[in-house]
């Protein structure tokens, strides 16, 4: 599958799940890429589970010349995306993730010891960044944003 067909089934993935999908205690983000990731798409599902919140994430690319296997940080910023405040929780006891067969794309788990309540009451965005091998750049952000019902 060239790279063409591979970002329309992934945008088709991502499309599916919606920009923004509210469903019991779960809810999907569209995450924005920043000019270092033009072009690539992104999302997150956040899942209340008590007093901690899991996020499912789902990337169509990162930027030319990052190293295989890939590896990413993410993390929960005080702030929005277009004012950005410091690093409220880290989710990166992990950093792999794994590869999407069928849409060349990757997908990763991680959670925050943050209730998802919480998260809706304040502001908040989640980051994903490239690992320091990588240039510890910042390529995708998202506004952590209780959904209009």
């Amino acid at each position: 599958m060239n790279m063409r067909n591979r970002s329309a089934a992934l945008m088709v993935t991502v499309m599916m799940f919606g920009c923004t999908h509210s469903s019991g205690q779960t809810v999907t983000i569209a995450l924005l890429a920043t000019p270092r990731n033009t072009g690539e798409i992104a999302n997150v599902t956040l899942a209340s589970q008590g007093q901690e919140t899991a996020f499912t994430f789902i990337i169509s690319g990162v930027p030319s010349g990052t190293l295989s296997p890939l590896n990413l940080y993410s993390s929960i910023h005080k702030g929005s995306c277009k004012q950005p405040g410091p690093v409220a929780y880290t989710m990166n006891d992990r950093i792999n993730t794994s590869r999407i067969s069928d849409t060349g794309g990757w997908t990763y788990s991680r959670s925050a010891p943050v209730a998802m309540s919480e998260l809706f009451s304040t502001g908040y965005s989640v980051v994903v960044t490239t690992t320091p091998a990588d240039g510890n750049v910042d390529i995708f952000c998202g506004d952590i944003k209780q959904p209009a019902n």
